[in-house]
């Protein structure tokens, strides 16, 4: 179902809850975009080390490691009489929460002197467009608290996430939203390719796993992500683009 062709169905609710979780303070402005930057900086230290051919997150029995078995397409599915706007909210809360909750447990791994960059691949670093519009490099906790930071204040903002019964999503949602996942998809993306040891450590990784399945499947049945989001380019692939064809060809999720 195309997110994107929904624009303008009417919505009927019960109101959300409008409580929300915490995040660190940090910048309040929007990440606008972000580009990919080439570096060959090395992984930050951990407990194991995987070979740089193969990441520990594509080797068995890691790669299968999950709490739900089976193909992700009927848990993203949208309900009957549901609005397809208010499915796309609750999901993308219920992601940036848990998203939230693993990066809280990993952050005293992910400093700025393990993770100077925004490394999301062996040759990859993501850079922040700063408010001058420059692209600049950040330390990995500064880029992902920039990011829960903003998300958060989007939750917030009732004119963005309304949670009162009989409130329309603005027009520009859509493409807020898809925003949102692109750079979400960007925190899983560093956790998996420098922290996935550590998640191993707290024996988290059937957890990380499966919401992180789920957020694909999600993303892909929306159309809130792309392909070259997940795989990024030839001379600069990111990380888990090769666990979302693993996951493929395992029937995890579609192509």
């Amino acid at each position: 179902m195309s997110f994107f062709n929904s624009i303008g169905r009417s919505m009927t609710r019960a109101p959300r809850a409008p409580k929300r979780s915490t995040t660190p303070t940090s910048a309040t402005f929007s990440p606008t975009d972000s580009n990919n930057n080439h570096n060959n900086n090395s992984n930050p230290s951990s407990p194991v080390v995987p070979s740089p051919s193969k990441p520990l997150y594509l080797c068995s029995p890691f790669v299968e490691a999950a709490l739900v078995k089976g193909n992700f397409k009927t848990i993203v599915m949208l309900p009957k009489y549901v609005d397809i706007m208010e499915w796309v909210a609750v999901n993308v809360y219920d992601f940036y929460n848990n998203l939230n909750e693993f990066y809280g447990v990993l952050s005293e791994c992910c400093t700025q002197q393990s993770c100077p960059t925004m490394s999301a691949g062996q040759t990859l670093n993501f850079t922040w467009i700063n408010q001058d519009r420059k692209s600049v490099n950040l330390p990995a906790p500064t880029y992902i608290d920039y990011v829960m930071t903003w998300v958060q204040n989007l939750l917030d903002d009732e004119s963005v996430f309304p949670t009162k019964s009989g409130q329309d999503f603005a027009p520009s949602f859509p493409s807020t939203v898809k925003h949102v996942y692109r750079q979400l998809l960007r925190v899983f993306a560093h956790l998996y390719h420098a922290h996935y040891p550590q998640i191993l450590h707290l024996r988290s990784e059937p957890h990380f796993n499966s919401l992180f399945a789920h957020f694909l499947a999600f993303g892909r049945e929306y159309e809130l992500l792309e392909l070259k989001d997940v795989k990024g380019s030839s001379s600069s692939p990111i990380g888990i683009g090769a666990l979302w064809e693993r996951w493929r060809d395992m029937g995890i999720l579609e192509g």
